[in-house]
């Protein structure tokens, strides 16, 4: 069993970064990352020195570095973050994922849609939603 959480850079994906953490050291199970990129036509990939990988890559050395097993997967599939995040959980069949929330009018919600709507309910397991300080 793992604990799959979803990663974004912003104090709500850090904020599910160390939630995620202080999970896997009471359950003694690992972390997957999941940072989902859309890619393909619309959007292109970041590269491997983008701000967002560096950060990402000082977070999961932070992690090992503090005993947590923790692997990390860069899905770049034209896809839904939700449903990159689902597809790992049912893979792994993790325990819980793990998302950051942030406050979203409900106009936001209806124009751009809702990953962690969409988590919440689809998730084949339990979802734990954390916000940022």
């Amino acid at each position: 069993m793992s604990i799959v959480v979803g990663f974004v850079p912003t104090k709500e994906g850090r904020a599910a970064i160390a939630r995620a953490a202080e999970e896997c050291r009471l359950r003694r199970v690992p972390m997957v990352i999941v940072n989902s990129a859309r890619g393909g036509r619309d959007t292109t990939a970041y590269g491997a020195d983008s701000p967002a990988e560096v950060e990402l890559a000082q977070l999961v050395e932070q992690l090992k570095a503090d005993g947590i097993d923790v692997s990390m997967r860069a899905l770049v599939r034209g896809m839904e973050p939700a449903e990159d995040l689902i597809a790992v959980a049912e893979e792994l069949k993790a325990d819980f994922i793990v998302i950051g929330l942030r406050r979203r009018t409900p106009v936001g919600k209806l124009i751009l849609g809702s990953n962690a709507q969409r988590i919440l309910l689809d998730a084949p397991c339990a979802v734990l939603a954390v916000k940022a300080d």
